[in-house]
């Protein structure tokens, strides 16, 4: 979730009780990132015989969450797309960005993996693997800087131009410090079935890249610091969702190999957390939101807006099912390539990378700044 959400164009208003929450104090905190703290120390403790059955429950539990959370995104995405590509209601430049997020960027990704598939090129679908480690890593971290934003226009503690500055740099800093020491620790593995290559980078680098993270991450301490002192306060559910995203999911994600299956999911926990209030807010703002839905059994859930945002999180679970599962499946029966090459996985590899790499590029289109619609369904 490429989160530009510094929504200062929202009224500066002062925030009800409800207003100051996506849902509440103790959900902010644990789907914004506060679980992580929890579980992370408790991994440790995990004997070594249940290490197996609880990577397996994991894989479960990650993919129960990540199919919707990536799902989600399309929904949203090509809801009105037509009357996005138009212009209607967006400026040139979020026009523009639709355009090449949802069509060129599908399109070229589309034509690279047909023809490194077509050319049994192992090498460079190989090279998508590490694209897709590059990409997720960024996407990790701007939804951490994304979801303090959040909070913080939540809570009404503002932080200026200066301290935003701040905050990405150390984003930048930390993910790219991540990125290559994955790539000085890995020189070559397997995903799916597929050899995939890291690219090797001289130790200096690195150790540039070290001195660059440390002094950020002081740097950002005491802005924060400066910020407390300022305002009475911090947006703290925006900073546990900052800490983690870049320092737990990210920087030493492989402290633990249960802690790598924990990630994903926790991660696409606290996407769901913005994507849910966003949507709620869109289904209360429909016409007949309030009345009770036909037949008269169903009111037991509450008025017409709960049962569509339930439709909503539904269909994100079939929709992440049918991307993930049914379309690589049938690909794989019906599509004849090189399987000797390419093992028996090929199109679970190109459904995976292709969905990962595609997410990026659609937040970072829907949750900047200066797309209406987020500080209309938000921030209410």
């Amino acid at each position: 979730m490429a989160l530009d959400l510094s929504v200062e164009t929202t009224a500066r208003k002062p925030a009800t009780s409800r207003g100051k929450y996506l849902f509440g104090p103790v959900a902010d905190f644990l789907m914004l990132g506060g679980s992580a703290f929890l579980i992370l120390p408790l991994l440790f403790f995990v004997p070594r015989d249940y290490e197996g059955p609880l990577a397996a429950t994991m894989v479960v539990v990650a993919y129960l969450v990540n199919y919707p959370h990536f799902a989600h995104s399309y929904q949203i995405f090509y809801r009105n797309f037509g009357r996005k590509v138009r212009g209607e209601g967006y400026d040139r430049s979020l026009q523009l960005r639709y355009i090449f997020a949802g069509v060129i960027v599908p399109v070229m990704m589309t034509l690279f993996f047909a023809y490194g598939a077509a050319m049994s090129n192992v090498r460079l679908l190989g090279f998508a693997a590490n694209a897709m480690f590059f990409f997720v890593g960024w996407h990790y971290v701007k939804q951490g800087y994304g979801m303090l934003m959040v909070d913080a226009v939540l809570k009404r503690k503002f932080f200026d131009d200066r301290d935003k500055k701040v905050l990405l740099v150390n984003s930048y800093a930390v993910w790219i410090l991540a990125w290559l020491q994955t790539n000085t620790a890995v020189t070559a593995g397997q995903y799916y079935g597929l050899q995939y290559y890291t690219f090797a980078a001289p130790s200096w680098i690195t150790d540039i890249a070290v001195l660059a993270a440390v002094g950020s991450t002081a740097a950002t301490l005491l802005m924060l610091a400066r910020h407390w002192r300022k305002n009475g306060g911090l947006p703290y559910n925006g900073i546990v969702a900052y800490v983690a995203s870049l320092y737990l999911w990210i920087l030493i994600a492989r402290i633990n190999p249960l802690w790598l299956l924990v990630v994903p999911a926790l991660h696409s926990l606290q996407y769901l957390a913005v994507v849910w209030r966003y949507q709620t807010n869109v289904e209360r703002d429909v016409s007949d939101a309030v009345s009770d839905p036909e037949p008269k059994i169903l009111s037991v859930l509450g008025p017409r807006y709960r049962w569509r945002v339930l439709g909503f999180i539904i269909g994100g679970g079939a929709l992440g099912y049918l991307g993930f599962w049914l379309i690589p499946f049938v690909l794989t029966a019906l599509v004849p390539y090189d399987k000797q090459v390419l093992g028996s996985s090929l199109f679970f590899f190109i459904v995976l990378i292709f969905i990962n790499v595609h997410h990026y590029f659609l937040d970072n289109v829907m949750w900047r700044r200066g797309n209406s619609e987020v500080s209309k369904y938000l921030f209410r």
